[in-house]
């Protein structure tokens, strides 16, 4: 019986280090082309960097050609700032392109996100999977408007 025991704890220190060693040759494997992806990510970031900056020097040079030196300079600086605006707002997250203004949870469609302060909780009519939807909201008639059969205040007596 004793000799069962050391041969199963035998085999099973062999099971776990064969996993441990394939796991260990998969991860390496990994690592080592997500660093040459980085390093091609890291040498195009760079290299576009550089071609943006001579594609500025050459619009100055030819907005230098209509308008004084200083000028050209506050021009291109200027467009600079608004695309650099302009992307920082397109990452934002749950950024919609064509968001309503004034309400940065409203689609041009004029659906809100559900995920939106204060938005009804959403529910989910096609089970997993499917997209939430927030639930339907009944209108809201205020009494004494065409339509609805309240008063807006009770009648009253004439006092006699």
């Amino acid at each position: 019986m004793d000799r069962m025991e050391n041969l199963s704890k035998e085999l099973s220190d062999d099971i776990a280090r064969i996993v441990r060693e394939a796991l260990r040759d998969e991860l390496r494997e990994q690592t080592r082309e997500r660093r040459r992806s980085l390093r091609l990510h890291a040498v195009s970031a760079a290299t576009a960097l550089y071609a943006g900056a001579a594609l500025v020097l050459g619009l100055g040079l030819v907005l230098a050609l209509g308008v004084p030196d200083w000028g050209a300079a506050l021009i291109t600086g200027a467009l600079l700032a608004l695309a650099a605006y302009a992307l920082r707002r397109a990452a934002r997250p749950g950024h919609t392109p064509h968001a309503v203004a004034g309400d940065p949870y409203a689609a041009a469609d004029g659906a809100r996100d559900p995920r939106a302060p204060g938005a009804p909780p959403s529910v989910d009519p096609g089970g997993p999977g499917a997209p939430l939807v927030p639930p339907p909201i009944p209108p809201v008639v205020p009494p004494g408007m065409p339509g609805t059969t309240e008063q807006p205040f009770p009648p009253q007596r004439p006092d006699r």
